[in-house]
């Protein structure tokens, strides 16, 4: 099978990495509406009377449409007003749409017991099965080369803008949280070190296998799954209501992180990858490791120590985390037991 598209660039390429993007192309009434904005002057009149009742939550028209918006608050997009940023009306969009895929999520977490411990939530998800399913468990065991490049495709979307979703939440928090908080960020940003940035490790990855580390490239070919993942970190982030789900997400990705990656490295490992793929995430096993300490401890216990009204949004955090996660481990279990790319053609 192809792991990759035949029509996606595969040459390594090291443009500036301050290049702004170019705006995707538009799937649907959404993403055309959002796209069509913003071709024009921030503040210039348009119909955003686009319906979003009716939408698919999880279709890649909705998820297209908030990856942009969300984009606006990171980098930006080439040739576009950065007044558009901060545009009531965009915002009005956004904030509808933002409804629609939050009232899914909530109902696929489904209700939080009143009487929930997150202290056993982390718990839960700290333990690893025996045996489990899953990309990583199945790259480690049986996938190919083709596939371990197709996950990266995949996950590029979030480590080449790594650890700044959940930035957004540091100034929302204040004592041991934020100190902690900030102290396993200095690790994502390479603990003062550029050549070390987490963002950087997956750039060299995607290079060193192939692939265009070129910012949010690949946004055109990967499913809406993929940008279902991106965007709960952006919503939650970008929104001072959510700052515990934020930190239950922020958790949650911290927690599961080294024993996914463990198996990641394995399977580059069993695979011959070169040994800048390999680093990235035994990077991760290390760091992590220490993160979830760290996470448990001075984020979450101080957080919930300090503001205990926050307990259920934590855990919600951490359960949309996975349902949102799971439907993208699923589809590319299906696409690759079926023997095809879970990439989109382009």
């Amino acid at each position: 099978m192809d792991g990759v598209p035949a029509s996606v660039t595969i040459a390594p390429q090291r443009t500036d990495p301050a290049t702004e993007p170019e705006l995707p192309a538009a799937c649907g009434p959404l993403s055309a509406t959002v796209c069509r904005l913003l071709r024009r002057p921030a503040g210039a009149p348009g119909d955003v009377a686009v319906a979003t009742t009716g939408a698919d939550p999880y279709g890649r028209d909705l998820q297209l449409a908030l990856y942009v918006c969300y984009e606006l608050h990171y980098r930006g997009f080439a040739g576009v007003d950065p007044g558009w940023e901060w545009d009531a009306t965009l915002l009005e969009l956004r904030a509808r749409m933002e409804r629609v895929f939050l009232d899914s999520v909530r109902r696929d977490v489904g209700p939080i017991p009143a009487d929930i411990n997150v202290n056993d939530e982390m718990e839960a998800a700290a333990t690893e099965p025996v045996r489990g399913s899953g990309p990583s468990w199945y790259l480690r065991d049986l996938g190919s080369w083709e596939q371990a490049r197709e996950y990266f495709v995949h996950r590029s979307l979030y480590h080449l803008k790594e650890g700044d979703p959940h930035a957004f939440a540091i100034p929302r928090l204040t004592g041991q949280a934020k100190a902690s908080f900030v102290a396993v960020e200095f690790d994502e940003y390479g603990a003062g070190r550029g050549t070390r940035v987490h963002q950087q490790l997956f750039a060299d990855l995607l290079n060193a296998a192939g692939l265009d580390a070129d910012y949010l490239v690949y946004l055109d070919v990967v499913p809406a799954e993929s940008l279902a993942v991106v965007n709960l970190m952006s919503l939650f982030g970008l929104h001072r209501r959510w700052r515990g789900a934020a930190v239950g997400h922020f958790a949650s990705t911290e927690i599961t992180s080294p024993p996914g990656s463990a198996r990641l490295v394995a399977a580059l490992r069993r695979l011959g990858a070169p040994e800048p793929c390999v680093a990235f995430y035994a990077e991760h096993v290390v760091a992590d490791a220490v993160h979830e300490q760290v996470v448990r401890t001075g984020v979450v216990g101080d957080l919930i120590r300090h503001a205990p009204q926050l307990e259920a949004d934590v855990v919600f955090g951490m359960r949309a985390r996975d349902v949102v996660e799971n439907r993208l481990a699923d589809l590319m279990m299906a696409a690759w037991s079926a023997g095809r790319s879970s990439l989109l053609a382009n």
